[in-house]
């Protein structure tokens, strides 16, 4: 079967735009995108897009054009955009459409996220001892991790460090000035071991992608990059996740495992040869956990990779060039698209001064409540 490609790229800034919707950022994700492949919006066959809390995507068409085109809306948490992504990539792989579009975006209000309990099917007790919060849950499951395979906190902090850094070069993020790493370790504790400069923000922001078929890209003399993959795949018996309020005694890999190694197995290429990795860092642990559950080390080797700057642009692996939710913010809906969007970029030659030299293969991966992840695979 034919590759998929990527073929048009469109980003809202992250961050707070007063006086514009999520979906009027929406809209204007898609233009770009739209405008970056050179494509007309009649030409969309279907298109997939959500968003958290800023409306149903499939509104867009009142702006974009009444064209009758098939828009599903998706819903899948952190996994939203990467979950639109699945959708546009499946329905061209099965010959249904040879072009689609990808969108993903939203607006949250000020302050931390505030899920109910009955709308992730958990009593009212689980909410009352404060375990929907989710800084909670990510500090409890990060203490665990670090007491088992040795990671300190200056590594958490390098992590941040790391992460304001590469905000600072991209021009879409909502974090634009560097943070060191004293800073950023005797800042505001708001659960151990996290300080306020490890974790992200609720934000604002969009992404679309526009998707067509290797023949399509070809007849349209397009600048395509390969989408090899794209996978999702939900926890399995024994994981530990958000908003899973047991751990169980026989332990089982988590859902960013399983989907990680469907990825590989997919593109025919392991973590090896991945130029540029996105990972998802709600706070500076997930970075370091999903390192490790991606495959691109052994758990308790982060410490290692950090002290050595492994992770940074030139180092052997850089890991969330464009500064990673940390310094963007995540807006649910856009925010697994975004790290996609950062890879087309990387591969093109197009990132400026935080291009990752001769990338070739790019990596992003997203991870939600109430546990699953996404994966894609982009080639040039």
């Amino acid at each position: 079967m034919s590759d998929v490609c990527i073929i048009g790229a469109g980003i809202h800034p992250f961050g707070r735009t007063d006086g514009m919707t999520g979906l009027q950022q929406g809209v204007f994700a898609a233009r770009q995108a739209l405008e970056d492949s050179g494509v007309e919006w009649s030409e969309v066959e279907i298109a997939y897009g959500g968003s958290s809390a800023a409306g149903n995507a499939d509104i867009m068409v009142n702006d974009l054009g009444l064209t009758g085109v098939p828009f599903i809306n998706v819903a899948n948490g952190c996994a939203t955009g990467g979950s639109a992504l699945f959708g546009a990539f499946s329905a061209i792989k099965a010959g249904q459409a040879e072009i689609a579009l990808a969108v993903g975006f939203d607006k949250h209000p000020r302050g931390a996220f505030d899920p109910k309990p009955a709308d992730w099917g958990l009593p009212d007790w689980y909410g009352e001892t404060g375990l929907m919060l989710t800084t909670q849950f990510f500090a409890l499951k990060l203490r665990r991790y670090m007491e088992q395979f040795g990671i300190s906190a200056r590594t958490l902090g390098l992590v941040a460090e790391k992460a304001f850094e590469n905000g600072a070069l991209a021009p879409h993020s909502w974090r634009k000035q560097p943070v060191d790493l004293d800073t950023i370790l005797n800042s505001q504790m708001v659960n151990d071991p996290l300080t306020k400069f490890m974790f992200c923000s609720p934000a604002e922001g969009a992404v679309a992608l526009v998707l067509a078929s290797e023949r399509k890209a070809r007849e349209l003399g397009a600048k395509a990059v390969k989408l090899k993959t794209a996978t999702v795949r939900t926890r399995p018996p024994g994981s530990f996740e958000v908003f899973s309020p047991g751990l169980d005694i026989e332990r089982g890999p988590s859902p960013t495992v399983i989907a990680s190694r469907a990825a590989f197995q997919a593109a025919g290429i392991g973590p090896e040869d991945v130029d540029v990795a996105q990972l998802q860092d709600t706070e500076s642990g997930a970075e370091i956990m999903h390192m490790a559950e991606n495959g691109f080390c052994a758990d308790g080797e982060q410490e290692q990779w950090l002290a050595e700057g492994r992770t940074k642009i030139g180092g052997r692996l850089p890991v969330n060039t464009d500064g990673g939710c940390l310094a963007c913010g995540e807006p649910i809906g856009a925010s697994g698209l975004r790290q996609v969007y950062e890879n087309v970029v990387q591969l093109q030659g197009r990132a400026g001064a935080r291009q990752v030299e001769g990338a070739k293969v790019g990596y992003s991966h997203v991870y939600g409540a109430p546990g699953l992840s996404a994966v894609t695979v982009l080639e040039r």
